[in-house]
Protein backbone atom coordinates (compact mmCIF):
# COMPACT_ATOMS: atom_id res chain seq x y z
CA UNK A 1 0.00 0.00 0.00
CA UNK A 2 1.77 2.81 -1.47
CA UNK A 3 2.01 6.32 0.68
CA UNK A 4 3.49 9.68 -0.54
CA UNK A 5 5.18 12.76 1.49
CA UNK A 6 2.67 15.38 0.25
CA UNK A 7 3.14 19.03 1.80
CA UNK A 8 3.79 17.62 5.15
CA UNK A 9 1.29 15.04 5.37
CA UNK A 10 1.77 11.29 4.46
CA UNK A 11 -1.13 10.68 1.51
CA UNK A 12 -2.32 6.96 0.96
CA UNK A 13 -2.93 6.18 -2.86
CA UNK A 14 -3.74 3.22 -4.78
CA UNK A 15 -2.15 3.19 -8.02
CA UNK A 16 -3.52 0.51 -10.93
CA UNK A 17 -0.28 1.15 -13.30
CA UNK A 18 2.54 1.94 -10.86
CA UNK A 19 5.05 1.31 -13.60
CA UNK A 20 3.53 3.44 -16.17
CA UNK A 21 4.88 5.99 -18.28
CA UNK A 22 4.10 9.86 -19.45
CA UNK A 23 2.69 8.19 -22.12
CA UNK A 24 0.28 6.42 -20.00
CA UNK A 25 -3.08 8.75 -19.59
CA UNK A 26 -3.96 9.26 -15.94
CA UNK A 27 -7.14 9.90 -13.60
CA UNK A 28 -7.00 10.88 -10.18
CA UNK A 29 -9.94 9.88 -7.98
CA UNK A 30 -10.89 12.03 -4.87
CA UNK A 31 -13.70 10.56 -2.46
CA UNK A 32 -16.58 12.55 -0.60
CA UNK A 33 -17.03 12.90 3.15
CA UNK A 34 -17.18 9.70 5.60
CA UNK A 35 -15.75 7.65 2.55
CA UNK A 36 -12.39 5.91 1.37
CA UNK A 37 -10.67 5.73 -1.69
CA UNK A 38 -12.39 2.32 -2.07
CA UNK A 39 -15.51 4.21 -3.28
CA UNK A 40 -14.29 4.02 -6.91
CA UNK A 41 -14.34 0.45 -6.91
CA UNK A 42 -16.69 -0.17 -9.61
CA UNK A 43 -14.87 2.35 -11.82
CA UNK A 44 -10.87 1.25 -11.14
CA UNK A 45 -11.00 -2.15 -13.69
CA UNK A 46 -13.25 -0.36 -16.66
CA UNK A 47 -10.87 2.64 -16.60
CA UNK A 48 -8.23 0.44 -16.54
CA UNK A 49 -8.97 -1.90 -19.24
CA UNK A 50 -10.03 1.21 -21.31
CA UNK A 51 -5.93 2.34 -21.16
CA UNK A 52 -6.07 4.59 -18.11
CA UNK A 53 -3.94 4.67 -15.31
CA UNK A 54 -6.52 5.19 -12.25
CA UNK A 55 -5.30 6.70 -8.83
CA UNK A 56 -7.26 6.70 -5.81
CA UNK A 57 -6.17 8.32 -2.64
CA UNK A 58 -7.61 8.73 0.91
CA UNK A 59 -8.05 12.84 1.63
CA UNK A 60 -6.76 14.27 5.14
CA UNK A 61 -9.23 12.92 7.72
CA UNK A 62 -10.24 9.60 6.26
CA UNK A 63 -8.90 6.56 5.66
CA UNK A 64 -4.69 5.48 6.12
CA UNK A 65 -3.66 9.14 5.15
CA UNK A 66 -2.55 10.83 8.21
CA UNK A 67 -1.97 14.50 8.64
CA UNK A 68 -0.78 17.06 10.97
CA UNK A 69 -2.34 20.59 10.83
CA UNK A 70 -6.48 21.41 10.58
CA UNK A 71 -7.06 21.79 6.52
CA UNK A 72 -9.28 23.17 3.70
CA UNK A 73 -10.06 22.52 0.09
CA UNK A 74 -7.93 24.80 -1.08
CA UNK A 75 -4.67 22.74 1.22
CA UNK A 76 -6.65 19.32 -0.27
CA UNK A 77 -6.39 20.48 -3.83
CA UNK A 78 -2.78 21.19 -2.73
CA UNK A 79 -2.74 17.93 -1.32
CA UNK A 80 -3.63 16.28 -5.34
CA UNK A 81 -1.35 18.59 -7.28
CA UNK A 82 1.40 17.66 -4.60
CA UNK A 83 0.22 13.39 -5.19
CA UNK A 84 0.68 13.90 -9.15
CA UNK A 85 4.46 15.83 -8.41
CA UNK A 86 5.13 12.94 -6.77
CA UNK A 87 3.96 10.26 -9.58
CA UNK A 88 5.61 12.56 -11.92
CA UNK A 89 2.55 13.51 -13.39
CA UNK A 90 2.68 16.83 -15.25
CA UNK A 91 -1.44 16.61 -16.78
CA UNK A 92 -3.99 14.72 -15.41
CA UNK A 93 -7.83 13.81 -15.65
CA UNK A 94 -9.11 14.76 -12.08
CA UNK A 95 -12.39 12.88 -10.58
CA UNK A 96 -14.18 13.79 -7.15
CA UNK A 97 -17.07 12.96 -5.73
CA UNK A 98 -19.02 15.72 -3.23
CA UNK A 99 -15.93 16.74 -1.44
CA UNK A 100 -14.22 14.96 -3.92
CA UNK A 101 -15.29 17.52 -6.38
CA UNK A 102 -14.70 20.88 -3.83
CA UNK A 103 -11.21 19.81 -3.90
CA UNK A 104 -10.82 19.30 -7.54
CA UNK A 105 -12.51 22.24 -8.98
CA UNK A 106 -10.01 24.08 -6.29
CA UNK A 107 -7.28 21.90 -7.64
CA UNK A 108 -8.51 23.14 -11.13
CA UNK A 109 -8.42 26.99 -10.33
CA UNK A 110 -5.39 26.32 -9.00
CA UNK A 111 -3.14 25.17 -11.40
CA UNK A 112 -5.60 24.80 -14.87
CA UNK A 113 -2.82 24.20 -16.71
CA UNK A 114 -2.31 20.61 -15.03
CA UNK A 115 -6.01 19.67 -15.22
CA UNK A 116 -6.77 17.85 -18.14
CA UNK A 117 -10.61 17.52 -17.96
CA UNK A 118 -12.58 16.92 -14.78
CA UNK A 119 -15.22 14.63 -13.73
CA UNK A 120 -17.43 15.40 -11.29
CA UNK A 121 -19.94 13.60 -8.96
CA UNK A 122 -22.87 15.21 -7.00
CA UNK A 123 -20.94 18.14 -5.98
CA UNK A 124 -21.29 21.93 -6.47
CA UNK A 125 -19.61 24.84 -6.61
CA UNK A 126 -21.07 26.90 -3.13
CA UNK A 127 -21.88 26.19 0.30
CA UNK A 128 -24.53 24.87 2.82
CA UNK A 129 -27.42 26.65 2.99
CA UNK A 130 -28.91 28.23 6.46
CA UNK A 131 -30.92 24.94 7.08
CA UNK A 132 -28.57 22.73 5.50
CA UNK A 133 -25.69 23.88 8.05
CA UNK A 134 -28.18 23.48 10.52
CA UNK A 135 -29.45 19.81 10.04
CA UNK A 136 -25.52 18.37 9.74
CA UNK A 137 -24.71 20.30 12.74
CA UNK A 138 -27.38 18.43 14.42
CA UNK A 139 -26.56 15.36 13.21
CA UNK A 140 -22.77 15.70 14.62
CA UNK A 141 -23.68 16.84 18.03
CA UNK A 142 -26.04 14.13 18.23
CA UNK A 143 -23.28 11.32 16.92
CA UNK A 144 -21.34 12.89 19.36
CA UNK A 145 -22.84 11.84 22.43
CA UNK A 146 -24.46 8.59 21.04
CA UNK A 147 -22.24 7.16 18.48
CA UNK A 148 -22.41 6.08 14.79
CA UNK A 149 -24.31 3.39 15.22
CA UNK A 150 -28.52 3.02 15.32
CA UNK A 151 -30.43 6.42 14.28
CA UNK A 152 -27.49 8.48 13.32
CA UNK A 153 -25.81 5.91 11.10
CA UNK A 154 -29.51 5.64 9.54
CA UNK A 155 -29.25 9.68 9.37
CA UNK A 156 -25.79 9.76 7.63
CA UNK A 157 -26.75 6.59 5.10
CA UNK A 158 -29.22 8.64 3.92
CA UNK A 159 -28.08 11.64 3.62
CA UNK A 160 -24.99 9.93 1.76
CA UNK A 161 -27.22 7.18 -0.17
CA UNK A 162 -29.98 6.10 -1.88
CA UNK A 163 -32.64 4.33 -0.47
CA UNK A 164 -31.89 0.79 -2.07
CA UNK A 165 -28.24 0.62 -1.30
CA UNK A 166 -26.66 -1.95 0.89
CA UNK A 167 -24.46 0.53 3.21
CA UNK A 168 -23.55 -1.81 5.92
CA UNK A 169 -20.18 -1.65 4.71
CA UNK A 170 -19.35 1.87 5.62
CA UNK A 171 -21.83 2.02 8.74
CA UNK A 172 -18.77 -0.70 10.04
CA UNK A 173 -16.27 1.75 9.41
CA UNK A 174 -18.16 4.30 10.46
CA UNK A 175 -19.13 2.68 13.69
CA UNK A 176 -15.20 1.57 14.10
CA UNK A 177 -13.93 5.31 14.01
CA UNK A 178 -13.93 7.67 16.81
CA UNK A 179 -15.86 10.69 15.72
CA UNK A 180 -12.84 12.61 17.18
CA UNK A 181 -11.48 12.27 14.47
CA UNK A 182 -13.76 13.28 11.84
CA UNK A 183 -13.85 17.09 13.72
CA UNK A 184 -10.82 18.31 11.36
CA UNK A 185 -12.87 17.26 8.20
CA UNK A 186 -16.25 18.30 9.52
CA UNK A 187 -15.13 21.61 9.58
CA UNK A 188 -13.33 21.70 6.41
CA UNK A 189 -16.56 20.84 5.07
CA UNK A 190 -18.60 23.25 6.88
CA UNK A 191 -16.48 26.30 6.77
CA UNK A 192 -15.69 26.04 3.01
CA UNK A 193 -15.70 28.95 1.01
CA UNK A 194 -18.31 29.97 -2.21
CA UNK A 195 -16.33 29.28 -5.49
CA UNK A 196 -19.43 29.90 -7.70
CA UNK A 197 -18.50 33.43 -9.09
CA UNK A 198 -15.22 31.74 -9.81
CA UNK A 199 -15.95 28.61 -11.72
CA UNK A 200 -16.48 30.22 -15.29
CA UNK A 201 -12.71 30.26 -14.88
CA UNK A 202 -12.76 26.59 -15.47
CA UNK A 203 -12.14 26.04 -19.12
CA UNK A 204 -10.99 22.15 -19.05
CA UNK A 205 -13.56 19.82 -20.82
CA UNK A 206 -15.88 18.19 -17.48
CA UNK A 207 -18.39 15.75 -17.14
CA UNK A 208 -20.82 15.94 -14.50
CA UNK A 209 -23.12 13.30 -12.49
CA UNK A 210 -25.91 13.70 -10.34
CA UNK A 211 -28.14 11.36 -8.49
CA UNK A 212 -31.79 12.12 -8.68
CA UNK A 213 -32.45 11.22 -5.10
CA UNK A 214 -29.33 12.96 -3.88
CA UNK A 215 -30.68 14.52 -0.55
CA UNK A 216 -27.55 15.91 0.44
CA UNK A 217 -27.09 18.27 -2.55
CA UNK A 218 -30.04 18.61 -4.66
CA UNK A 219 -29.75 17.93 -8.24
CA UNK A 220 -30.37 21.63 -9.22
CA UNK A 221 -26.95 22.23 -7.73
CA UNK A 222 -25.02 20.00 -9.78
CA UNK A 223 -27.02 21.63 -12.97
CA UNK A 224 -25.71 24.91 -11.68
CA UNK A 225 -22.41 23.40 -11.76
CA UNK A 226 -22.21 22.03 -15.12
CA UNK A 227 -23.60 25.30 -16.72
CA UNK A 228 -21.41 27.42 -14.63
CA UNK A 229 -18.29 26.05 -16.03
CA UNK A 230 -16.39 27.81 -19.06
CA UNK A 231 -15.58 24.92 -21.14
CA UNK A 232 -17.14 21.94 -22.77
CA UNK A 233 -19.47 20.50 -20.19
CA UNK A 234 -22.03 17.64 -20.12
CA UNK A 235 -24.07 16.49 -17.39
CA UNK A 236 -25.62 13.45 -16.55
CA UNK A 237 -28.74 12.95 -15.03
CA UNK A 238 -28.54 9.47 -12.29
CA UNK A 239 -32.12 8.02 -12.12
CA UNK A 240 -32.41 6.02 -8.55
CA UNK A 241 -29.01 7.26 -6.95
CA UNK A 242 -28.40 9.04 -4.08
CA UNK A 243 -25.57 11.22 -3.18
CA UNK A 244 -22.84 8.74 -4.25
CA UNK A 245 -24.06 7.87 -7.94
CA UNK A 246 -20.62 6.63 -9.06
CA UNK A 247 -21.04 3.97 -5.97
CA UNK A 248 -24.60 3.19 -6.23
CA UNK A 249 -25.14 3.39 -10.13
CA UNK A 250 -22.16 2.28 -11.70
CA UNK A 251 -23.94 0.38 -14.78
CA UNK A 252 -25.41 4.19 -15.68
CA UNK A 253 -22.21 5.86 -14.88
CA UNK A 254 -19.50 4.12 -16.09
CA UNK A 255 -20.64 4.12 -19.86
CA UNK A 256 -20.56 8.03 -20.33
CA UNK A 257 -17.71 8.61 -18.03
CA UNK A 258 -16.12 6.03 -20.55
CA UNK A 259 -16.89 7.57 -23.49
CA UNK A 260 -16.36 11.37 -21.68
CA UNK A 261 -12.42 10.25 -21.10
CA UNK A 262 -12.23 8.52 -24.41
CA UNK A 263 -13.66 11.55 -26.62
CA UNK A 264 -10.70 13.88 -24.78
CA UNK A 265 -7.65 15.23 -26.86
Amino acid sequence: MPFAAVNGQTIHYQDSDPEAGAEVPTIILSHGFAMGHEMWEHQVGPLSDAGWRVVAHDERGFGQTTYTATFDYWDLAADVLGLMDHLGLERAVLGGMSQGGFLSLRAALTAPERVRALVLVDSESGVFSEEGRAGFQALFDAALALGMSGEMGDALQMALFGPDYDASLWRARWTARPLAQWMDAKECLFERDDITDRIGEITCPAITFHGDVDLAIDISLGRALADGLGGPSEFVEVPGAGHSANLEKPELVNPPLLAFLAGLD
